[in-house]
């Protein structure tokens, strides 16, 4: 079995040969814009493998995943920005630096304390604002959760999931009054901000919640979908009652 150091350079190896002068010219002409579509689908299947809790997957999806790392450092080095070994060494330098409860001598006794911890370290690193670094590309509802929870850590924030259904409740209302256009855009915002507290309040992760809610609506109407193909019947030849009936049945079937 090959070591850690001897894998990760027969990566590298790989990698370089194949953005050689005689390398494959579908991996020669990405670059770091292109990659990015890869890098979000790449991530997407490794949190599929964890949900499922299939180790093997897992194991091959993270290594689809470090190749897009691979390939990213790559092309930085053909770009003489910097190269693999300037990723590892920096965020080993960063994980040594942001843990002196475990490197140094510091007494740290809770996660939270760790939290902390954590942030002034951020702040010495650049970061002007507590909400800084949060990045707009993530999906909607983990974004939100993120910045609820950092608000959290320094006291902004509801005492218990009551007064964030109460706020909830104040935004569908205002949600319902809103005028069409822009208006309609941000009390629905806001109406959504609302659901990640309560569920954040509540020790449910949004984002997994609401992919559990897709999956479900899928497996029952593709139930619905099965019924009238086996009826011979098209969508155009049912009716909403008929489907309505057809998902109480997925419903109860327990799907």
């Amino acid at each position: 079995m090959k070591r850690n150091g001897e894998a990760m350079e027969e990566l590298i190896a790989v990698m370089e040969r194949l953005l050689a002068p005689d390398g494959c010219p579908w991996d020669r002409e990405q670059t770091h814009e292109s990659l990015v579509r890869y890098l979000i689908e790449e991530t997407y299947e490794v949190i599929e493998a964890i949900e499922k809790k299939d180790m093997q997957l897992l194991q091959e999806e993270l290594g689809d995943l470090l190749l897009q790392v691979v390939f990213h450092a790559a092309l930085a080095e053909r770009e003489g920005a910097f190269d693999f070994a300037d990723v590892a060494s920096g965020v080993s330098g960063k994980m040594i630096a942001r843990h002196p409860h475990v490197f140094g001598d510091m007494n740290l006794k809770s996660s939270d304390d760790v939290m902390e911890v954590w942030e002034s370290f951020k702040k010495k690193e650049g970061k002007k604002h507590l909400l800084d670094g949060i990045p707009k590309g993530m999906p909607a509802l983990m974004r939100a959760e993120k910045v609820q929870e950092k608000a959290s850590r320094v006291g902004f924030d509801w005492p218990d999931a009551e007064g964030a259904l109460e706020k909830f409740k104040e935004e569908v209302d205002e949600l319902v009054q809103a005028e069409s256009g822009p208006q309609l855009e941000e009390e629905m915002g806001d109406v959504l901000f609302a659901l990640v507290n309560i569920a954040r309040l509540k020790n449910i992760e949004p984002e997994q919640a609401l992919q559990h809610s897709s999956d479900k609506f899928i497996r029952r109407f593709e139930y619905i979908e099965s019924q009238l193909q086996q009826q011979g019947k098209s969508w155009g030849q049912s009716d909403l009652q008929e489907m309505d009936a057809l998902w109480d049945e997925a419903k109860k079937k327990g799907l």
